[in-house]
């Protein structure tokens, strides 16, 4: 079986934790069996190669209409479904902010896509979202999906409740690399005690209200991120906030992640909408006591191993953080991740997931 993924066009350029997701689950894939290469929506891939395409982010229709008229493949879709139309019509101001309390979520993101055409040069291709809009074309991407897979119950349930639409769907959970976990052995003294965030470095992701909360403590806070394309002013923001106990430094690369992560106390996400928070897995998977967002998907996850903070109050993200930090480490939390959150599964399930769209690929196997 050969399968194309297919994202956006800054997938890797302004990478995420979809990207992290598409590239693990891939990798678990081939080591399935399955062929798998990857695309960014702007490359046009030879469809008469590949038995199904599999795309990522139902939230950016454009990226995904082109190649299905173009390629006349079934397709399924991670859905990686985030909604963060609460928190730009409460925090946007200006022209921006108005625009948000004038114009549905579905018509900024509309608005959104067009901007990236002429500010980012991510064309649009597909000639039918420009005539049909935001919504009704993440409604036409799921009808005619053989699948949806998104990365909670909890997810899946939020899709339909904003678009009508139910179709057959399999969660595909987010997970960690044990092989990298485990093999972790040296711990690094600066990050010893520490909180961390690691995390593109973005108004939704909140880096400047955790900077404030911890603002007056004796907590070393480390932020490790690049900014996000549009959001250089709110990076500068962080940085002038920064005081002697906040270290603002450039991403890491994935062993050093793990190695920060087994030096650290605390890993803090206090983004306005998470559907997992890749980042709050692994921490907790290398003994981080982890806060996180009480808004999107991550009790489905966390449960209740994970403190908990409203975003957009500093004093409840500072409380949550000295809580977690004066607390011990549960380890039973590592097991829980290693036993139902590993990219190991989330290929096995994905893989699962094509056997039930296309099983007359698999009789013939």
């Amino acid at each position: 079986m050969r399968v194309a993924f297919i994202s956006r066009a800054t997938v890797y350029s302004s990478p995420g934790g979809d990207t992290k997701q598409m590239d693990a689950t891939a990798e678990a894939l081939r080591r399935l069996g399955v062929a798998v290469d990857i695309f960014p929506t702007n490359e046009r891939p030879d469809y008469r190669q590949y038995d199904l395409l599999h795309f990522f982010n139902i939230i950016r229709p454009a990226d995904i209409l082109y190649h299905i008229a173009q390629s006349g493949l079934p397709y399924v879709v991670s859905t990686i479904f985030v909604d963060y139309g609460a928190f730009e019509k409460e925090t946007q101001g200006g022209l921006r902010g108005l625009l948000h309390r004038v114009f549905s979520d579905d018509g900024m993101e509309y608005l959104k896509a067009l901007a990236r055409q002429v500010k980012n040069g991510e064309k649009i291709r597909s000639q039918s979202y420009l005539l049909r809009g935001h919504r009704r074309s993440v409604q036409q991407v799921a009808r005619g999906a053989l699948a949806l897979l998104p990365n909670s119950e909890s997810e899946y349930r939020r899709f339909v409740a904003k678009y009508g639409v139910a179709r057959p769907y399999r969660v595909i959970p987010n997970g960690i690399s044990p092989e990298i976990a485990d093999g972790v052995r040296t711990r690094l003294p600066r990050y010893e005690g520490a909180v961390l965030c690691m995390a593109r470095i973005e108004g939704r992701k909140n880096q400047l209200s955790l900077i404030r909360a911890l603002s007056g403590t004796p907590l070393q806070l480390f932020l490790h991120g690049e900014p996000s394309p549009n959001n250089q002013a709110y990076y500068e923001a962080c940085r002038r906030e920064a005081g002697p106990n906040v270290h603002i430094l450039p991403w890491l690369p994935e062993k050093e992640v793990y190695q920060t992560y087994a030096s650290a106390k605390v890993h803090v996400l206090p983004s306005f909408f998470e559907t997992t928070g890749l980042s709050s897995l692994e921490a907790a998977a290398m003994g981080c006591n982890v806060v996180v967002t009480d808004r999107g998907d991550v009790r489905e996850y966390f449960g209740d191993h994970a403190w908990y903070c409203e975003p957009e109050s500093v004093e409840s993200i500072r409380r949550a953080v000295l809580e977690a930090h004066a607390a011990p480490y549960e380890p039973g939390f590592r097991q829980h991740i290693l036993d139902h959150y590993t990219w190991q599964r989330a290929g096995e399930e994905t893989l699962k997931a094509y056997r039930g769209a296309l099983p007359h690929l698999f009789r013939k196997a």
